[in-house]
């Protein structure tokens, strides 16, 4: 691995701290090595990297159900679906199943599972801010924490995307991480050399440093890769935290109202200073 002068120049930009919500690799869910990596991840029951373990999975679907969330015959679309580990236990229970993930790989999976189980769900590889419904759902779930992704501007379209897709009584399910789950974890700021690994199938380098926001919420988890051909490329994890009144006030702006809050989906009885904030919202506009 020869680090030039132009790879190392390459390097110390990147390690600055960017701008809030800037984008590194744009097509990091559809690289050939990466997202066979994710979908490995998303499938490893024994940690939530990618996914909830399974036990944690089954204790969230068994509290939507038995909290009548979710009842049959309820149309519901769970954004950020992955390979279908709740939308697969979901049918099961009398529920009409729609799953969108950006991941063409985790859809394919999902797509075969289904048709191995005979299992009856639609399953799309769309991006979040292209949804297209009108009216169409009973109640959407979006599960681990995928609106903390969001910049502030990506999170209004999407809520009012999702506003759309629901019925005039439907409601928004999902969980949000707060900031001392964040500080809990710590600013990942690392370095190792591997071959193969998550991130490249030959050796490779790769440089982890973490950015805090405090201002904004905000945290980044960066990774800097650097290949045996000296090509360098920065992945950018965003992360924006939230407390209970900070996203009562953003949904509350996208015409929802806050029903019912829990300290997880899996029921836990909401405590300020949790790791994460559960929430059920309703639609209080047309």
């Amino acid at each position: 691995m020869n680090l030039n002068p132009d790879t190392l120049a390459t390097i110390s930009k990147y390690a600055l701290k960017p701008p809030l919500f800037e984008p590194g690799e744009p097509h990091f869910w559809d690289d050939p090595h990466i997202s066979v990596s994710m979908l490995e991840a998303h499938l490893n029951p024994e940690h939530d990297a990618a996914s909830r373990r399974t036990e944690t999975i089954d204790k969230e679907v068994g509290h939507l159900l038995s909290s009548g969330l979710l009842k049959r015959g309820d149309r519901v679309l769970d954004l950020g679906c992955g390979p279908g580990l709740y939308a697969s236990r979901l049918v099961g229970a009398g529920l009409k199943i729609t799953g969108i993930d950006i991941s063409a790989r985790s859809i394919d999976y999902a797509r075969r599972y289904a048709q191995d189980k005979g299992l009856d769900i639609e399953y799309r590889c769309l991006d979040f801010l292209d949804l297209d419904y009108d009216s169409e759902f009973d109640v959407i779930i979006q599960i681990y924490g995928e609106l903390s992704t969001f910049s502030d501007g990506e999170r209004g379209s999407l809520l009012e995307k999702i506003h759309r897709a629901l019925k005039t009584e439907g409601r928004l399910v999902f969980d949000v991480s707060t900031r001392d789950q964040r500080l809990k974890e710590g600013l990942g700021n690392s370095w190792y050399i591997s071959t193969p690994g998550f991130w490249c199938p030959g050796p490779h380098l790769v440089l982890q440093h973490g950015f805090d926001y405090p201002e904004h919420d905000v945290w980044l988890d960066q990774y800097i890769v650097v290949d045996d051909a000296a090509n360098v490329t920065v992945y950018r994890d965003w992360f924006h935290d939230y407390t209970l009144q900070s996203v009562q006030e953003v949904l509350e702006k996208m015409s929802f109202r806050v029903q019912q809050t829990w300290n997880d989906l899996g029921g836990a009885r909401f405590e300020e200073g949790g790791d994460w904030i559960a929430i059920v919202a309703g639609k209080t506009g047309p």
